[in-house]
């Protein structure tokens, strides 16, 4: 009797440990920054709900361009009016939440003129976002985590010269995440080539907006298959699925909770690459409470 006790304390032991490495190892990553009606950067961190949040965006930079970033109503850049994030962007990193600044977005100007152009970006990046110095760093002394990729105008030339550049200011102590948002189909037709580096940490495929690609009512099989190429082809750490927080926030692909949790979810999770879900955007998700409720299932 004693012995079976053992043993069956033990595997309800190594069931527990099962759970909770299932709970740890999935995440919601979450953009924030192009609605002000969408709460502070801190109460966003606060939710409890996120695990990354990605800064959206800095929209111009590239070909000689001054650098500019956009956070739509939460702040004035050409004031330096920005500064004033510091301390949330510290409160987020404290709850062990990763912050990024996003580069690009689906309206902007911005390409990569040359290599050598990748470099001067990626040393703008570094000396006023990340762990550089510069006299005028639009979000004060807070240094963030990593830069993320969201690449969807300009070309497609040089986003790999721009990651290894990046990459390359780890070796100074302090590891610079790269993350990327790339289209669903595959391969992405602006960041695909700078995929294939490796160096790329998390990488939150935007399943929506892409109907040959995204999930339909009651049809997962083109989003299923998808899916796979991306975690089968990209030598990322992890892949995440890019959803809508609402009906509202994307003109397609946006998938019910009740389906979410289970139909696409149970599919997909077994996948090694498995990471989470990505949503944008962070206004949409106040509307619909969306994180709130698939946060579990994750």
């Amino acid at each position: 009797m004693a012995i079976k006790s053992a043993i069956s304390l033990a595997f309800i032991g190594a069931v527990m440990l099962v759970l909770v490495a299932g709970i740890e190892a999935s995440d919601i990553a979450i953009y924030w920054g192009q609605n002000g009606n969408e709460g502070t950067l801190a109460e966003t961190c606060a939710t409890g709900n996120y695990n990354f949040v990605n800064l959206a965006f800095l929209p111009t930079f590239g070909n000689g361009q001054t650098p500019m970033i956009n956070l739509a109503g939460h702040c004035d850049p050409y004031g330096n009016g920005c500064t004033n994030l510091s301390s949330d962007i510290k409160s987020c990193q404290a709850k062990g939440i990763k912050v990024m600044l996003s580069i690009g977005g689906g309206a902007g100007s911005y390409y990569l003129a040359s290599s050598d152009d990748a470099r001067q970006v990626a040393t703008y990046l570094w000396n006023n976002f990340l762990g550089g110095q510069s006299a005028s760093r639009p979000f004060g002394d807070a240094v963030l985590d990593g830069i993320d990729f969201d690449i969807e105008g300009g070309t497609n030339q040089h986003w790999d010269d721009l990651a290894r550049y990046l990459s390359g200011y780890s070796k100074r102590g302090t590891k610079v995440y790269l993350t990327a948002a790339p289209q669903c189909p595959f391969p992405d037709a602006w960041v695909g080539g700078a995929l294939k580096t490796g160096l790329f940490d998390y990488v939150w495929v935007q399943f929506y907006n892409n109907p040959p690609c995204q999930y339909t009512a009651d049809d997962i099989g083109n989003l299923e298959k998808a899916w796979k190429k991306w975690t089968t082809d990209v030598p990322a750490t992890k892949i995440f699925l890019g959803l809508p927080a609402s009906p509202e926030a994307a003109g397609s692909g946006f998938i019910p909770v009740s389906d979410l949790t289970s139909k696409v979810l149970p599919a997909i999770k077994g996948s090694a690459k498995y990471g989470g879900v990505m949503l944008w955007s962070k206004y949409y998700d106040d509307q619909s409470g969306y994180s709130s409720a698939i946060k579990n299932y994750v």
